[in-house]
């Protein structure tokens, strides 16, 4: 009989104060000292020594000790970036109504996306454009009422569409879709149409790249603003010292011209 080939041991867990920091958890510390500084609780010089430390930080253990003794950081450590989604733990959009009597109301473009829409077409028509939407949580519920209107609803190919609404001698369309990401943001339609349409489904070819692009470039505009504040804070702080030794100089000159005369 052979012996069984002994199991290779499972390789130990990283501890999380060791995973290495992404851009995203450097610009949420440098946000934190952004707000400390705002509200007081850094002098300028304490917030360019904190945010050098941010941007030379390696791991998350080397940025929990930069915001431990400020309020905003919730006192606990600062949480990886753990997906590529926008939505997150950032502040929820509030509700977004759109009413449509006797008009038309559209929200499209770029725009962050609330936790509930409320539309209401009433011999009016609504459209509701999420693909290129920025979807702060996961789960996004839009009630409609469709009243002798039409309410049109278009969201990305990549995310979850689902329905719970009926038509009452009207139409009720959605073109239901699971995506293939379960953190992909969630889309439920409730609601009925009563002598109208309501109508949601994929646009073709409007994709959310799982948000990376976009999370890029919104982290690159944060440094940016982060270094060009940081920059004048320091260009500030020369131009005090400068003015110090200015004042210094002219009462040393006062005291000579006062003594020597």
């Amino acid at each position: 009989m052979t012996k069984p080939a002994a199991r290779a041991p499972a390789p130990p867990a990283v501890a999380e104060r060791d995973i290495r920091a992404s851009d995203a958890d450097r610009d949420r510390i440098a946000e934190i000292l952004r707000e400390a500084l705002a509200e007081g609780r850094l002098d300028p010089e304490e917030h360019a020594e904190r945010i050098d430390a941010v941007y030379r930080a390696k791991t998350m253990g080397e940025l929990e000790p930069v915001v431990r003794d400020l309020p905003a950081a919730g006192g606990s450590r600062p949480q990886p970036d753990r997906g590529g989604y926008a939505h997150g733990p950032a502040a929820p959009a509030p509700d977004q109504n759109l009413v449509a009597i006797f008009s038309a109301a559209v929200r499209k473009g770029r725009w962050q996306a609330p936790a509930r829409i409320n539309a209401l077409a009433f011999f009016g028509s609504v459209e509701i454009d999420l693909t290129e939407a920025v979807f702060p949580q996961q789960q996004i519920q839009i009630n409609v009422t469709a009243v002798f209107g039409s309410v049109e609803i278009r969201v990305p190919e990549n995310i979850t569409l689902r329905s719970s609404g009926s038509g009452i001698l009207g139409s009720f369309e959605v073109e239901t879709h699971e995506a293939g990401d379960a953190d992909a943001p969630q889309v439920h339609v409730n609601g009925y149409a009563v002598l109208g349409s309501v109508e949601a489904k994929p646009k073709r070819g409007a994709w959310i790249r799982d948000l990376r692009d976009r999370l890029r470039e919104g982290h690159r505009e944060l440094r940016r603003q982060v270094w060009e504040d940081h920059q004048q804070l320091r260009q500030e702080q020369r131009d005090r010292h400068e003015r110090h030794r200015a004042g210094r100089r002219e009462r040393r000159d006062r005291f000579r011209k006062d003594f020597d005369g």
